[in-house]
């Protein structure tokens, strides 16, 4: 299900980001790409009042869109103009705290979560590994088999 994210509002959610640093909006877009690699979310983020607005492609990857309200609009405008957009918006979902900005959301279709739950999830571990982990006499056994192949055992 893609994610439309308003950045600000995520950001004053996060533990380890502040909206005083001059880099949280890349420390967040560095953090939502880690999360659509685990996830395979398609991720839009966007943020209030960037110059000069738009999509910012140095930015962007192919996961994770991220747009800068022009200074005439809001975030918050641009997400419920795509949700209102958008061929079913059943499909997406909405991080916001903004209690209107979600209502709205979620009466045009959408799905809405909050920032602060979204967050809990940014920072929750990622799932443990399904790869099958072998004891250290089982290395050993390994190495000296591969020893004896090489003519080195």
């Amino acid at each position: 299900m893609p994610l439309l994210i308003d950045g600000h509002n995520l950001i004053g959610q996060m533990a380890d980001i502040s909206l005083d640093d001059p880099d949280d909006e890349i420390r967040l877009v560095e953090r939502l790409r880690r999360y659509h690699a685990r996830t395979r979310k398609r991720i839009t983020v966007i943020f209030d009042q960037g110059l000069p607005g738009g999509k910012s492609r140095p930015h962007s990857t192919h996961g994770v869109e991220v747009i800068f309200a022009p200074g005439n609009t809001s975030a918050d405008a641009l997400i419920l103009r795509r949700v209102r957009r958008h061929r079913n918006p059943r499909e997406l979902t909405v991080v916001s705290s903004d209690h209107d900005l979600a209502q709205a959301a979620r009466e045009s279709g959408a799905h809405a979560i909050t920032a602060a739950a979204f967050a809990a999830q940014l920072a929750a571990a990622p799932p443990a590994s399904t790869e099958p982990t072998l004891s250290p006499e089982e290395v050993e056994a390994w190495l000296r088999l591969f020893r004896r192949g090489n003519g080195d055992g």
